[in-house]
């Protein structure tokens, strides 16, 4: 592999079609990061992929993705699809010996995150899942400040997750109503603060949830047709760390004043929060106390932050944070966190979470 890793984006277009996180977020991380080269773009189109590679200045144009993991001049395959192709795609590349970095979910499930991590392992090659906030300076300084004891034994723990809801959506999101493409708030916002959480105290011991769709129908923007929703949006879980810490946790999504995020933890000395729009995109402001101490916010030691100054606000921020950070382990074998075991352990939750809702248990982990 070259010493400047050649990317090549399988997903990231110009036009408005998709979410737009190839273009928003990983095109500029990219950009700033040093070591990077976006080398080549792939889309399903001639003429979007094209128009891609020329927008985010790449050599190589192809919507063929079997010529794309072919080219020896790509050492890197980032998936920035729909979570349905993710499997396909990050096999593909696998197999063809590329480093992989796939965005969260890793699969549409259990069982394909698990075959992606396993052919990543069997073939040594570098790889990371996009669960950003491990890569956030504030999560990642959270995490420092409990190791260190800051808050003494954590006790218990909160986490509320409220995004507002989007009841009309155009076909690059739309397709996110249907529970069976794994896409929606259980897996992405709940996904990615769930991990947060585990990333900070540890490891889940057990869950016990509920499960339900209270908004069941979305509009079309393009057709104005309404579509019928099955994918849950409201989830309330009870839950044990193996540190034995306590946790409840409400993941839902609201028509009006939805507040974000939020992250208390309370411990035998002190207390710390984090609160944000987003996790994984951030800014995250953390908050803490000691004692009788009133919660004020915290500084962030500026060596947390991997991204160039230059990096753009928003989206692009921890997407650079976490392309900094695989930079450096890259072209060894030491790994990176997050790789796709840490994304194997996060579909386990999931998993276990779906199962305790269904079968009204509770699961072990």
């Amino acid at each position: 592999m070259a010493d400047v890793i050649r990317v090549g984006l399988v997903g990231a277009t110009v036009t408005e079609f998709g979410s737009g996180w190839g273009a928003g977020a990983h095109v500029p991380a990219l950009k700033t990061v040093p070591g990077y080269q976006i080398k080549a773009v792939c889309t399903a189109h001639e003429a979007t992929a094209k128009a891609s590679a020329a927008a985010f200045g790449a050599d190589l144009a192809f919507h063929d993705l079997d010529a794309l993991v072919a080219s020896e001049e790509v050492d890197l395959v980032s998936v920035v699809v729909r979570v349905p192709r993710h499997r396909e795609i990050v096999m593909k590349a696998l197999q063809a010996g590329k480093g992989v970095y796939c965005e969260w979910p890793l699969g549409n499930g259990l069982q394909e995150a698990q075959e992606m991590a396993d052919l990543a392992l069997g073939n040594e090659l570098p790889n990371m899942v996009g669960l950003q906030s491990r890569s956030d300076p504030t999560v990642r300084y959270a995490r420092e400040l409990v190791e260190q004891g800051y808050v003494g034994e954590v006790l218990f723990a909160n986490l509320k997750i409220i995004t507002g809801a989007q009841l009309e959506r155009g076909p690059g999101r739309i397709w996110q109503g249907i529970r069976s493409n794994g896409a929606n708030p259980l897996t992405i916002p709940g996904g990615h603060s769930m991990d947060t959480v585990r990333f900070i105290l540890g490891e889940f011991a057990e869950v016990s949830a509920r499960i339900a769709t209270r908004i069941t129908q979305w509009k079309n923007s393009e057709s104005g047709q309404t579509m019928t929703v099955d994918a849950p949006d409201v989830v309330s879980i009870a839950g044990r760390l193996k540190s034995n810490a306590e946790l409840s946790i409400q993941i839902g999504t609201a028509p009006s004043n939805a507040p974000g995020y939020r992250l208390e933890i309370f411990g035998s000395r002190g207390a710390l929060a984090i609160s944000t729009l987003s996790i994984n995109i951030g800014p995250n402001k953390i908050f803490g106390a000691q004692g009788k101490d009133k919660l004020a916010e915290l500084p962030v030691p500026a060596h947390f932050k991997a991204a160039p100054p230059s990096t753009p606000g928003g989206p692009p921020q921890n997407v650079a944070n976490a392309y900094a950070r695989f930079a450096k382990t890259f072209h060894t074998k030491g790994g990176i966190d997050p790789d796709f075991d840490t994304a194997v352990g996060m579909h386990r939750l999931i998993d276990a979470i779906e199962r305790s809702a269904a079968e009204r248990r509770t699961v072990d982990l």
